[in-house]
């Protein structure tokens, strides 16, 4: 057998079959190798858009005459916007985006289409909501240009000078919430749904999962506690330490950052105990799946990706294709995130962040449940 630099080729050959035996085997690390890479393609190709399009938009017409209709239709042409919502106050359009189910209020004036061709250039509001500048701000520019050409159809002859260089109306932009667009004022928040998913999930899952390795599970139940006292005193601390990085962000953001807290802090830090239990249920089932540290550890990224990259917290939540949506509602980060947006950047009460709490406390139902059911099977 010749030997190059001294190696044996076969013991090589016996090395290269054992790495593989051993690969095959550990069937979960494969399947992350795997699938890590897939979702990340298939996220990146094709869910995530940093130029989001049809934005909800809803639209308050007092005029309803042609020329506004033709507002309204160059807005649609332009494909950034999508009117979802025909409203009668301004109320209405208030609630609307306090609430984040809409991104723009058009509003027409009455007498729209008289001023417009009186030559009087009409005055056209358009609101956003612009706690998320990246959401808003190709948008804006769309409207400035669908503004000037809106018109161009029903300006002609004698109505042709009309056509002026800076534009046949006054568009009036007020940015909501946000108004000097400061990309601080929406990541800063979102940073606090972001750290308490990766660090709960990773910490639960890697304590239990730590336990077992060494052993230190079953000297435990050998005492007369029970797997549900086991369970709650696993998690309690880790409440606590969720509790108290979401301290350590909120003076950030106030110091460090100045964001302004419109909303009760109180109510922040109540709400957030679904999402916090929600998430440490996530890490007790990844616990009871993984078998060494290290698939746990893949487990929680594997979970954690797709809460950062669809929930909106670095990419435009409504720019997504609408299957994207479909899987970013199911996550809990999602709806935190608007929670605490909402609350911290619009001053949201309560009954305004029920809606979003439901989906929370179901899905912290369902992996609490599963976690449980699980890890008394193992244990047992």
């Amino acid at each position: 057998m010749v030997r190059v630099f001294g190696l044996s080729p076969v013991r090589f050959a016996a090395m290269v079959s054992k790495e593989f035996t051993q690969m095959r085997r550990d069937r979960v690390t494969f399947a992350m190798m795997v699938g890590i890479p897939l979702l990340q393609l298939i996220l990146f190709g094709f869910a995530i858009n940093s130029d989001p399009k049809n934005l909800p938009t809803a639209i308050l017409d007092n005029d309803r005459t042609a020329f506004s209709r033709d507002m309204a239709t160059a807005m649609k042409n332009s494909a950034y916007f999508k009117f979802t919502k025909e409203i009668s106050t301004e109320a209405e359009a208030d609630e609307l985006l306090r609430l984040g189910r809409i991104q723009f209020v058009l509003t027409i004036p009455q007498n729209f289409g008289r001023d417009l061709v009186r030559g009087e250039r009409p005055v056209v509001l358009l609101e956003a909501d612009a706690t998320d500048p990246s959401a808003t701000s190709n948008a804006v520019a769309a409207i400035r240009q669908a503004a000037t050409d809106a018109f161009n159809r029903d300006l002609t002859g004698p109505l042709l000078p009309l056509r002026a260089t800076d534009g046949p109306v006054t568009l009036r932009l007020h940015a909501r919430y946000n108004p000097e667009a400061v990309t601080q004022y929406n990541i800063v928040p979102g940073l606090m749904g972001v750290v308490l998913t990766m660090t709960l999930v990773i910490i639960t899952s890697l304590a239990i999962t730590r336990e077992r390795e060494r052993g230190t599970m079953e000297n435990l139940l050998i005492t007369p506690v029970r797997p549900v006292e086991v369970l709650l005193g696993k998690m309690l601390p880790y409440i606590v330490v969720g509790y108290i990085q979401m301290g350590l962000i909120i003076i950030a953001a106030k110091v460090i950052f100045q964001v302004p807290v419109v909303g009760s802090l109180p109510l922040l830090f109540l709400v957030s105990f679904p999402f916090i239990a929600a998430n440490l249920g996530v890490g007790i089932t990844f616990s009871t799946i993984a078998q060494n540290q290290l698939q746990a550890v893949q487990m929680s990224f594997f979970f954690f990706l797709p809460s950062i990259l669809l929930s909106g917290f670095m990419f435009p939540f409504q720019g997504m294709p609408e299957w994207a949506q479909w899987i970013g509602s199911v996550l809990p980060l999602t709806h935190f995130l608007r929670v605490v947006r909402g609350i911290v950047l619009k001053g949201n009460t309560f009954a305004d962040i029920v809606p979003h709490l439901l989906p929370i406390c179901l899905f912290l139902l369902v992996s609490l449940g599963v976690g449980v059911k699980r890890y008394r099977q193992t244990l047992d």
